[in-house]
């Protein structure tokens, strides 16, 4: 009996030595572990640096990958996109309905080639007449209203030249048989029968008819330019025309003013 109590004795001291050396171990290790460097915690320390490197690094890199895809996916900047490639597509075929307005626009109807060459006779013949006013009139009124005719008609004739040349318009070199008839009476002329002559035709009669001509060509007229020179006209024939008209050669039928 004394002898196993001896023995338990001793196994309960080796037991209590034992638990003692065990705590004592893990206290020195927590410590050690504790105070260690970086360097030397290995792995373990170095996991959790690297890791967390490497979620940084990697989430910038991933972000700016993304962030790059995603706004070349944005509705903005593929607007920009569609934006440049819609107008390059307008460019293009604005280029080429210009192209075909422009080459259009190079032949004309027959009741605008028309309309040209009408402008442009009227314009020549008052031309002409002025100019024959010039060399054989004395009458201050004449000279002047004749004057006119040459300044008004040149300018207007010079447009309609530049019209027809865009167009492709060939214009008569000359004045037609009528004009040139009545140039012949009015070269025959002189005095105060040429004063009166001229103005009734060359300023009542030949601006009557050209303002008729104008009227009903310009309701047939297609071509834009050369709707605007018959618009430019008008009111030039027009105020020649009320100009002969209140001339006091052709409402009294005498030569004043010589």
């Amino acid at each position: 009996m004394q002898k196993n109590k001896t023995l338990k004795a001793l196994l309960a001291v080796s037991a209590v030595a034992a638990m003692f050396s065990a705590v004592g171990v893990q206290a020195q290790t927590a410590s050690s572990t504790a105070n260690a460097t970086p360097s030397q915690t290995g792995t373990s320390s170095t996991s959790p640096n690297m890791a967390g490197k490497t979620t940084r690094e990697g989430t910038m890199d991933n972000t700016n990958s993304t962030g790059m895809e995603n706004h070349a996916n944005q509705p903005g900047a593929a607007g920009m996109s569609g934006h440049a490639m819609s107008g390059h597509g307008m460019g293009a075929t604005g280029a080429t309905e210009s192209g075909a307005t422009a080459s259009g626009s190079g032949k004309l109807s027959a009741g605008d080639e028309k309309a040209v060459k009408d402008m442009a006779m009227a314009d020549m013949a008052e031309v002409a007449a002025g100019k024959l006013a010039l060399s054989k009139t004395q009458n201050s009124e004449v000279k002047a209203y004749a004057q006119q005719m040459v300044d008004d008609h040149t300018a207007a004739l010079t447009k309609v030249q530049s019209v027809a040349q865009a167009k492709g318009v060939t214009l008569p070199a000359d004045v037609d048989a009528k004009h040139k008839a009545e140039a012949a009476k009015l070269e025959k002329m002189s005095g105060d029968a040429f004063d009166k002559a001229y103005m009734a035709n060359g300023g009542v009669k030949d601006h009557t008819e050209v303002h008729k001509k104008l009227m009903a060509d310009a309701k047939k007229i297609k071509d834009p330019d050369v709707k605007a020179l018959a618009d430019q006209h008008m009111p030039v024939v027009e105020q020649h025309l009320k100009a002969a008209q209140q001339s006091s050669l052709v409402k009294s039928g005498t030569s004043a003013g010589k």
